[in-house]
């Protein structure tokens, strides 16, 4: 696959190619993603969640992200355009040059061609100048941000009345201006996504915004069901399809392992494949049939402290037993 480039994936839009972003956090995940031929591999901070169990993505670090990304690196080197997310506290001061700085370590540590952040407001129009200016290539972030769910009272959908969804353009035209090469539309009504497509001479992808964006995302582990325990169900977003029920297959081989191992059945002589030749055979019981007392003796001694332990646990706190 030949590597997707910022340039390629405007002219994608004007030339209305749809484009595919899939957001995943790990090596595995990564070369699946290449092989699929995915535009845009997004190194999200939803890792948080998704796979470090965080209720938020707030809690994520840029030591984190860099780890993350590092893997996914690896996993697809030369194929999707590898971006990362910018997790909450490393951009939104006064002082640009912070985000530059960290930015600098997404891109050189963690291997990322370019980086994303939320928001539109004029600050964050002048954080992405900034970022730009110093040569890394930023895709901007509005509609639901997660990462301000504290300002904006958790996981709700935006632009849902005429004053916020003009808004939301005009952060997406700041964002243009200051120079991002995309913008991530998350959890907006679809005409709301499609006037800011319209708008917009660079790509937009959505998620949770309709069918008339450039493009859309979703994440790697959501789309294809890799989790299947109740409250995964609780958090998987409503405009999230699922294109797999990978969970449910997980488990079973789980299980499956599980039984066999218990009943003796794994690994059996099929899974044994390292054989000692009859006459080193022969040799290794001689050298047994040495200290065979020895370590008789050893083995009841160390069966002996089992047999203490064991006692040990059967009582409770106060020293009475439970039987």
């Amino acid at each position: 696959m030949k590597k997707v480039t910022v340039p390629s994936l405007v002219s994608k839009k004007r030339h209305g190619k749809k484009i595919t972003m899939v957001t995943a956090y790990d090596y595995p995940s990564a070369l699946h993603v290449n092989r699929a031929g995915i535009d845009i591999l997004l190194v999200g901070d939803s890792c948080a969640m998704v796979e470090l169990g965080y209720e938020t993505t707030q809690p994520m670090t840029l030591d984190q992200m860099v780890h993350h990304c590092e893997a996914v690196k690896r996993g697809a080197p030369s194929g999707p355009l590898l971006v990362g997310d910018m997790p909450l506290g490393t951009y939104e001061y006064d002082d640009t040059d912070v985000a530059l700085r960290n930015a600098y370590r997404l891109v050189k540590e963690g291997g990322m061609d370019a980086v994303k952040l939320e928001g539109g407001s004029n600050l964050r129009a002048q954080t992405v100048r900034k970022v730009t200016e110093g040569g890394v290539a930023v895709m901007g972030h509005v509609g639901l941000t997660p990462q301000a769910i504290s300002v904006i009272g958790g996981f709700r959908a935006q632009g849902r009345t005429a004053v916020r969804a003009r808004q939301l353009l005009d952060e997406a035209l700041r964002l243009q201006e200051a120079g991002a090469f995309c913008i991530v539309l998350e959890c907006i009504p679809a005409n709301v996504a499609q006037a800011i497509t319209d708008t917009l001479e660079i790509p937009t992808i959505g998620i949770g915004a309709g069918g008339h964006t450039s493009g859309q995302v979703l994440v790697y582990h959501d789309m294809l069901g890799m989790t299947s325990h109740p409250h995964h169900k609780q958090f998987v977003p409503k405009f999230c399809k699922r294109y797999g029920q990978l969970g449910h297959a997980i488990v079973k081989g789980l299980e499956d392992f599980k039984v066999d191992v218990e009943e003796g059945i794994f690994p059996g002589t099929e899974y044994a494949p390292y054989k000692m030749s009859d006459e080193e055979r022969v040799a290794f019981d001689a050298l047994l049939a040495k200290d065979e007392e020895e370590r008789q003796r050893i083995h009841d001694e160390a069966a002996a402290k089992l047999d203490d332990s064991d006692e040990y646990e059967k009582l409770s706190l106060y020293g009475s037993s439970k039987d």
